[in-house]
């Protein structure tokens, strides 16, 4: 069995804000990548790396104090690479859920000795 979806969950700390107490986009993009990965290595049970990141598009800030979950799912596999969607979800303290940034990633699986190598196809 393979999994599609990963959820990471994260507080806001004080020392991951800016001066405006909106969390740092240089933060957001880490956190996703480290969805994207665990999603990555999940499907392939391998070791992978990421290759590339797709715009990432922040859509409205994350302030200090709320909880964010990052939901990766991978969408799309080829030979040694995965595609990997990221969705950055903010739970503030104070009203609705929202969507807060998403993006795309791309990783490859490596064998022992570092090269690409085949992960399994994407099941139904």
């Amino acid at each position: 069995m393979f999994v599609r979806e990963t959820r990471m969950v994260y507080p806001v700390f004080p020392g991951e804000t800016n001066h405006y107490g909106t969390l740092f986009g240089g933060t957001v993009m880490a956190w996703m990548d480290q969805a994207a990965f665990v999603a990555a290595t999940r499907h392939a049970r391998r070791k992978v790396v990421t290759v590339h990141a797709d715009a990432v598009d922040f859509k409205h800030p994350v302030p200090l104090g709320s909880i964010v979950e990052l939901v990766a799912r991978v969408v799309e596999v080829g030979r040694t690479s995965m595609r990997v969607a990221v969705e950055l979800w903010v739970e503030p303290l104070e009203g609705e859920r929202y969507l807060a940034a998403q993006g795309g990633f791309v990783l490859v699986a490596l064998d022992a000795s570092g090269r690409p190598t085949p992960v399994p196809p994407l099941e139904g």
